[in-house]
């Protein structure tokens, strides 16, 4: 990727990577696909966004974010890491938050910037016959690129920046590196 020009510049953000253990106890992790408009129209994120002049810090933005997109109260939120600053080419540098979350009873979540919640297992993304890679063009590329990705239910591929925060993630939590 190295044809690949990051701007000079990039802008904070933030994101929120919600996890919890469910009734059987198995890892999940909570990400929305995105509302069909802008540059990240129906791809799948982790709740996050810009900072706003009140947000004390980055973390507070992740946190922001989550309840302004999911509803997701930052008292049901124990923040347990800052992960690795990932940049992405649309100009941002994204700060990530690993959480443990108290799901609530049901999702719920802004219809104009969301369209799903998912909760994904986290042995679905270990396995590896959920991993694939695919030559792809998209608009603003130089040319086509192997491109890395897990393939969903519904067919909705989790790449890029997502991508890149949750699968170094994968194997440390489920080694039992957090208190989920």
């Amino acid at each position: 990727m190295s044809d690949f020009l990051f701007p000079k510049t990039l802008r904070d953000s933030a994101v929120l990577v919600p996890v919890f253990r469910d009734e059987a106890g198995e890892l999940q992790v909570v990400m929305v696909r995105r509302a069909a408009f802008g540059v990240h129209g129906g791809q799948l994120a982790f709740p996050g966004g810009k900072p706003e002049p009140q947000d004390a810090d980055l973390q507070a933005t992740a946190l922001r974010e989550a309840f302004e997109e999911v509803y997701l109260p930052p008292t049901n939120v124990a923040i347990l890491t800052a992960l690795p600053v990932v940049p992405v080419l649309t100009g941002f540098r994204i700060s990530p938050f690993l959480g443990r979350i108290r799901r609530p009873a049901a999702w719920q979540w802004q219809t104009s910037e969301v369209d799903e919640v998912l909760e994904i297992p986290l042995r679905f993304l270990a396995d590896a016959a959920n991993h694939t890679e695919e030559t792809w063009e998209l608009p603003g590329w130089p040319g086509p690129r192997r491109i890395p990705f897990y393939r969903l239910a519904g067919g909705h591929p989790l790449w890029g920046a997502s991508y890149n925060i949750i699968r170094p993630l994968i194997p440390r939590l489920l080694a039992g590196e957090w208190e989920i």
